[in-house]
């Protein structure tokens, strides 16, 4: 019998020591290690099953093997730069209760002339075919496995050669090489460990479901993050019917794209046009409501910017953001003051992006300064005039990329106007475009464009 081992595991990093460590040398974090007995596996076992490689040239390697899967759902498609890669290993996170399990199965019951198999530790069948009815997708192809043991998985794996695996959840399966309960850091980075070497000599690809802890983060090990290729975190609210998909590693596409989804009593239906969920329908006109054309990866969207202005109650004026970087809206309202003129240092100032997203993009400065501007003046922006410029430290405007792009999508919704910066209209046919456009310099010609 192999002899028992004593190892000390950082929870954040991975990294491993023989004894306890207040502060992980790896990662800096503090009170991360905890202790876990692993079995140490023969060095026969290891050998067991492992294929020697040899160098190839790169100009001998065939790249069209490696053409993408597309997964019949249009915003994942997108997320993950086109679809599913042979052979790689997707991560995907989000909250309890948020819709992880109903998108991938709903996912896996749209992929036709595939097998799929759906791995589940945390339901059981009947809970399985009762989910699979509310969608009301059928799929002959569709397998369903209840089981912990990875060395079940890979054997059921090797008996049915699916042409894609989801594993839900990734902390309740376990290894018989490591001598610890389910869930902790060295089952889940062993278990991660075999599906990856699973993917990778099979072409297979697989898609991990997985926990995170009440801070947001992935639970696991970090290095359980280095090991996939793509990571996914599922957002929104589950009292509200929006989720948002998005990508904070991919090492096949871009990480700045974005997926919308709408929750529904039958599963998740695809938003093809998020800026029509993004932009309230009000009838009356208010003040601090301003419309900002983003984007998003390659796609353009409209987004409502909303500003609340009001005097400092208790003297000491705050400044609060949602959806937006709080230090660039102070450095916003500090080129108003120092620049402009406006007093807003004993003012409180809010702001909060619509729709429960976060918005990066420095073209939603113009937005942002126009809807505190309209909440500090009490007077309301025309409804009918969008915005896509950045703001510079001397109270510019400055251009944007893809304006061409932004434009369109104000055209498409309906507006009469949008404001862009006058650099970004020298090299662009402004008559071409049914929507009038406006080029400004300076913050104080947009001002006297809303407000006289």
């Amino acid at each position: 019998m192999p002899k028992a081992k004593t190892v000390f595991f950082c929870q954040n990093c991975g990294a491993q020591s023989v004894k306890w460590i207040g502060r992980c040398p790896s990662c800096g974090e503090w009170n991360t290690y905890v202790e876990e007995v692993i079995q140490q596996e023969r060095r026969e076992d290891r050998a067991r099953g492992i294929r020697a490689a040899e160098p190839r040239l790169i100009a001998d390697i065939d790249w069209s093997e490696q053409r993408r899967i597309s997964t019949a759902d249009g915003e994942l498609d997108r997320v993950l730069g086109g679809g599913l890669v042979p052979g790689s290993l997707v991560l995907i996170g989000g909250e309890p209760g948020i819709g992880k399990s109903t998108l991938m199965m709903q996912v896996a019951l749209r992929m036709e002339g595939k097998r799929i198999l759906y791995i589940s530790g945390e339901e059981s069948e009947q809970q399985l075919r009762m989910r699979g009815d509310r969608l009301g997708i059928q799929n002959k192809d569709f397998y369903i496995l209840t089981e912990t043991s990875v060395q079940s998985v890979l054997h059921q794996i090797e008996k049915i050669n699916p042409g894609l695996v989801i594993v839900d959840s990734i902390q309740t399966l376990q290894t018989e090489a490591v001598d610890s309960s389910q869930g902790s850091v060295s089952q889940v980075r062993e278990c991660t460990s075999e599906l990856q070497r699973l993917a990778k000599t099979t072409g297979i690809p697989v898609v991990l479901i997985g926990h995170i802890t009440k801070e947001g983060y992935l639970a696991g090990p970090k290095v359980l993050e280095h090991m996939v290729d793509t990571v996914l975190q599922f957002e929104g609210d589950r009292h509200h019917i929006y989720r948002i998909l998005r990508a904070t590693k991919n090492r096949f596409g871009s990480v700045s794209e974005l997926g919308i989804y709408e929750m529904q009593s039958s599963g998740l239906r695809e938003v093809a046009n998020p800026s029509e969920i993004l932009l309230s329908q009000r009838d009356e006109q208010l003040s601090g409501v301003v419309i900002a054309a983003t984007l998003e990866g390659l796609r353009p969207m409209l987004i409502e910017t909303q500003a609340l202005v009001s005097s400092a109650a208790y003297g000491t004026p705050q400044r609060s953001a949602t959806g937006f970087d709080v230090r660039r809206l102070n450095m916003l309202l500090a080129v108003l003051e120092k620049r402009c003129g406006f007093r807003l240092g004993m003012k409180d100032v809010f702001l909060n992006i619509a729709g429960g997203i976060r918005v990066d993009d420095p073209a939603i400065d113009l937005a942002v300064i126009c809807a505190v501007l309209s909440s500090n003046t009490d007077i309301p922006v025309d409804k009918d005039i969008c915005f896509a410029a950045e703001v510079g430290l001397s109270g510019e405007i400055r251009a944007v990329n893809r304006i061409e792009a932004r434009i369109l999508e104000g055209e498409k919704l309906g507006f009469a106007k949008i404001a862009i910066s006058a650099y970004n209209s020298r090299n662009l046919d402004i008559k071409k475009f049914s929507i009038q456009v406006i080029p400004c310099r300076r913050i104080e010609e947009v001002y006297a464009l809303l407000f006289g």
